[in-house]
């Protein structure tokens, strides 16, 4: 599928990964929807001419109508990534007590069922999509994390919302398969995100350090041209591909 004949949404959009991915699709021709609990999101998309809608991923209805909006907009959708995520860190059981609950369930919502939430309901209109020649009719990108396989202390909701990520890939891909839908995700190691960015550089610079090779924070147009490279080849579905310079956490 070319970026040219793509048209993408786009979660988690206004800043850091989504932000980069975004501006790769827009700069390789395709059409973009920026969702985003952000409302700075409608800047972000005012300036790489990307659409913007305010949106809870967690949420069914305000998911439905960013959905709909994308196709009004668009015509269509025939790409999804999604970037939309928090990460908050809390052992299990720690100095103030047990690991709060909502915590948990609010790491869970986010990043596992606000990516399926958007993963559903994106489906429907990418199924309506004309096939390609090998019955093709869209993408669907998930992110996963390193943390979903080796996931560090205080991790525990974390990890185990990326791991949900990685784990829904191939069913998911087997569920789409008749309605010519791939689904994939990307597990980034460390990169340099906002979040990352309001580090002291020592810290920075430690993180950089364990990573295998190259020893530096990943970048976020590194993520956008692997989804990039996602949807333009056809063939790959079912798959979590690591982006992380080897790292293996210890």
């Amino acid at each position: 599928m070319g970026l040219e004949n793509t048209a993408a949404v786009v979660t988690g959009g206004a800043s850091g990964l989504g932000f980069a991915t975004a501006s790769n699709f827009r700069g390789a021709g395709a059409q973009v929807t920026i969702l985003d609990r952000d409302p700075n999101g409608a800047d972000a998309a005012a300036k790489i001419g990307a659409h913007f809608i305010q949106t809870d991923v967690a949420d069914e209805q305000s998911v439905e109508a960013a959905i709909t909006f994308a196709v009004e907009k668009m015509g269509r959708i025939t790409a999804v990534v999604n970037c939309a995520g928090i990460g908050t860190a809390e052992k299990t059981v720690g100095r103030d007590g047990p690991h709060k609950l909502d915590h948990f369930k609010r790491i869970i919502d986010v990043n596992l069922v606000g990516s399926f939430n958007v993963a559903r309901l994106a489906a429907v209109q990418i199924a309506k999509n004309d096939p390609a020649s090998d019955g093709a009719r869209g993408v669907i990108i998930n992110t996963a994390s390193v943390a979903a396989f080796d996931g560090q202390k205080g991790q525990a909701g974390y990890a185990a919302s990326k791991a949900g990520i990685a784990g829904m890939s191939l069913p998911m891909a087997r569920d789409l398969a008749s309605l010519g839908i791939r689904v994939m995700a990307i597990a980034p190691g460390i990169f340099m995100t906002p979040m990352l960015a309001g580090l002291p550089e020592e810290v920075q610079a430690g993180l950089a350090a364990s990573v295998t090779c190259p020893k530096r924070l990943g970048d976020p147009s590194e993520y956008a041209s692997l989804a990039r490279f996602i949807v333009e080849n056809g063939y790959l579905n079912g798959e979590t591909i690591r982006i992380d310079g080897a790292l293996r956490m210890q």
